[in-house]
């Protein structure tokens, strides 16, 4: 169910290295999140351009059960958001993996990304 490939977050955002632009991360949700928040109808992604630092607030998506903070895995520069998910937010419901995905990052120290969760760690955190 968890992609073996990824790192992830316990704030339940995962990253694959790498993501499509030079030197960038691909950041998205999880199923769990996707699955804890229901059916998503807006995505607010933070601006290319915009500076994040790893584990802070950087967007937010809302469902009709709630509204839910996205939070910078690591800290960096978007250099890239999904505009697929303003016409169709359910993407990170269908395919939060896929096509689903939320920006891309890249990192101002590569080496944050080696803090992050392997799919099995996040599944024991899942599971406690």
């Amino acid at each position: 169910m968890y992609p073996q490939d990824l790192k992830y977050t316990s704030e339940h955002e995962w990253v694959r290295s790498p993501g499509e632009h030079a030197g960038s991360v691909r950041v998205g949700i999880t199923h769990f999140a996707q699955e804890a928040l229901g059916d998503i109808v807006y995505a607010q992604l933070p601006d290319v351009g915009a500076v994040v630092t790893a584990g802070g607030a950087c967007g937010e998506l809302e469902s009709h059960k709630s509204v839910s903070d996205v939070y910078a895995p690591v800290s960096g520069e978007v250099v890239a958001v999904n505009n697929g998910l303003d016409a169709t937010p359910g993407l990170a419901n269908d395919d939060p993996y896929g096509s689903g995905w939320l920006f891309e990052i890249v990192p101002s120290s590569p080496d944050e990304l080696d803090g992050l969760l392997d799919a099995a760690a996040y599944e024991a955190g899942l599971a406690s």
